[in-house]
């Protein structure tokens, strides 16, 4: 099929439901969803009641915020502005772990007003582009658009092409506004679009022995694991420079730790700029990890190396691996996680013996930008790990509290959301924030471990339930679950 969704020609991304057929309404079984996306019967549910859902543009900021020296003007309302100081943790916390020099968030919101959404606000973003420019000295300047912005219909492009012929620095648009795709990693993909539109620039030579890994903000633990195949990791978007980012299709390859973040730069990349993807499943449980590694070696002439770095790790980790799966047999697990992360999971947890009795997934992607199977997440669990029950659901906390009252698991395991309604339900639970943690053969280790750790003293969440009046009915607890997603077509 090609790469046929990925066109930086458009001044705008094409949503993932037209790109890559995306939903975020499904119940039923893994083997159940690959088949309908393969006889082209794959439908979302649509829900006739939503009680949240998450922006598009939260993933914009997740990506561009952390860049070291670019600045953000964000076109909308000040209230589109809520999300900056967590963003400025995020920021701050992870230039230290990363040992770059701690700064601030460098943002702007140009504050449109009522008048503005009858006048316009093309005035106001002006002004708001050389207020960043003076007060930041920016390599780069991205403009994110919001629902006000899109709705006034504001010519976000006429202005960023003619402050940057005076202010000399790329000026970037994202198109973001949280209307503009209900599945909201259409928002990694806008941050991307405009990266590969506007900084990314052709190879003046490759470098055999660099590797771009598009990640979030996790641990640093692929220097020291590469660094065994003589092989260099550069991390993007967070925390790199403009500069950085300019050069990476001069890399030799490009991995991703989970494809629904990465799936639009690491496409772009091999389409735009002849940068090769590692076109494989996330490097979670061995299967995941030994596939991943796999195929970067055959890409970089390495594949004795690999073999020999798997080994090495298989052998160090397998006694203390098989301590693990013993005391962990048989418990009972719900996963609720982004799409491609939580299939990663869902690796980590049967490799380790434990019983899986759902996951939901806040979207899914039936297939990636490479339109090569072999990438799949999903169906590489479903052949590795065999079928499984999954819902997809984005982020409806009635949902997700309706499936841990039912399966009650020993554990749950999210990452975003989740964990507040586990423990009042008295159901011991962990958020999965650093998205390296569960990497390969030592990622089963950490997992183990903290799985063990949760589980092994439940008195606190147990006193938590016993205390708490959950604010669902039982009328809605013994409900049938999706009672609000309409049925399969």
């Amino acid at each position: 099929m090609g790469y046929n969704g990925v066109n930086i020609e458009k001044t705008s991304v094409e949503i993932r439901e037209k790109r890559l057929n995306s939903i975020n309404g499904y119940e039923g079984t893994a083997s159940d969803l690959c088949k309908s996306y393969d006889n082209k019967t794959l439908c979302n549910r649509n829900r006739s009641f939503t009680q949240c859902t998450t922006c598009s543009a939260d993933q914009v900021m997740n990506q561009l915020s952390c860049i070291q020296d670019a600045a953000i003007v964000e076109h909308g309302p000040a209230g589109c502005s809520g999300d900056i100081p967590r963003r400025n943790l995020v920021n701050r916390s992870g230039r230290r772990a990363r040992n770059i020099p701690v700064a601030n968030v460098q943002y702007i919101n140009t504050n449109l007003m009522e008048k503005d959404t009858i006048y316009g606000g093309l005035k106001k973003l002006e002004n708001a582009i050389r207020e960043a420019k003076n007060r930041f000295d920016p390599k780069a300047i991205f403009v994110t658009t919001t629902c006000a912005s899109a709705i006034i219909g504001d010519d976000i492009e006429s202005v960023t092409d003619k402050i940057e012929e005076e202010i000399g620095i790329p000026v970037v648009a994202i198109y973001c506004e949280g209307f503009r795709s209900r599945i909201w990693a259409t928002g990694f993909d806008a941050s991307y679009h405009g990266i590969l539109r506007k900084l990314v620039k052709p190879a003046v030579k490759r470098q055999s022995d660099v590797v771009n890994i598009i990640n979030f903000h996790g641990t640093d633990v692929f220097s020291p694991l590469f660094a065994k195949i003589g092989l260099k990791v550069n991390y993007i978007v967070p925390f790199t420079t403009i500069e950085q980012l300019s050069n990476i299709s001069e890399a030799a390859a490009t991995l991703q730790i989970c494809s629904s973040l990465g799936t639009y730069l690491a496409a772009g990349l091999e389409k735009y700029f002849g940068v090769p993807e590692v076109k494989a499943p996330g490097p979670y449980g061995a299967a995941g990890f030994n596939a991943w590694i796999r195929e970067l070696g055959k890409i970089v002439h390495k594949e004795e190396e690999v073999e020999k770095l798997i080994e090495e790790e298989k052998n160090r980790t397998a006694p203390r691996i098989a301590e693990l799966r013993e005391k962990l047999a048989g418990k009972k697990v719900f996963i609720g996680a982004g799409s491609a992360y939580a299939h990663g999971i869902i690796a980590i947890v049967k490799e380790l013996g434990m019983e899986l009795v759902s996951a939901s997934t806040w979207h899914h992607d039936p297939i990636f930008d490479n339109f090569d199977k072999k990438a799949d997440t999903l169906r590489s669990a479903l052949e590795n790990y065999g079928d499984f029950k999954i819902s997809v659901c984005n982020k409806q906390s009635y949902e997700l509290v309706s499936m841990l009252y039912k399966y009650k698991p020993d554990i749950y395991i999210g990452r975003h959301t989740g964990t507040i309604w586990a423990t009042k339900l008295g159901i011991p639970s962990f958020l999965s924030l650093d998205e390296h943690y569960g990497v390969g053969y030592q990622g089963l280790i950490n997992y183990g471990e903290l799985i063990l750790d949760t589980i092994s003293n439940t008195s606190f969440v147990k006193g938590i339930a016993a205390h708490n009046k959950l604010p669902y009915t039982d009328w809605w607890l013994k409900q049938e679950t999706f009672k609000f997603m309409e049925e399969s077509k």
